[in-house]
């Protein structure tokens, strides 16, 4: 017997969250809400007391798993590894499955947000690329082939 019944989001703490929103949004995420949480339940949960942060949820269009920015205001955000290689431990990408993944990859590069590696094909049923998004987050889009 397991414990979990639904997998509902993903968090990723960001310093801007104005500039990760409108990458997730441009790729096709949907804004939830937006809100700011602080007070006896955030700083219980996270173990942070004082705390103040600013979350946006975004979900796919499908209503699938969403994608939790937050930013927080206090305490001041502890620098990440946005430089981080796939194989360093830790979460380390977030994935979606596109319709047209070089339209998707080429919408990234306008923005400034170049590949990882490359594009590549797997047994003929997946083409996938690793985008460095906002803040060095990995984002892996895959477009079904055949």
């Amino acid at each position: 017997m397991g414990f979990v019944r639904h997998f509902d989001h993903i968090g990723v703490t960001v310093a801007d969250l104005d500039a990760a929103a409108d990458f997730f949004v441009g790729l096709g995420l949907e804004v939830e809400g937006r809100t700011f949480v602080e007070g006896e339940f955030i700083d219980t949960v996270i173990g942070i007391p004082g705390s103040r942060t600013e979350i946006l949820m975004l979900r796919s269009p499908d209503g699938g798993t969403g994608l939790e920015l937050s930013s927080f205001v206090r305490p001041d955000p502890l620098p990440g590894s946005p430089a981080a290689p796939a194989n360093e431990r830790g979460l380390r990408s977030v994935a979606f499955e596109v319709d047209d993944l070089q339209a998707a990859v080429d919408w990234a590069a306008d923005r400034g947000y170049g590949l990882d590696g490359g594009i590549g094909e797997y047994g003929g049923v997946w083409r996938m690329a690793y985008v460095r998004g906002p803040e060095g987050i990995i984002v892996a889009l895959a477009e079904r082939v055949g």
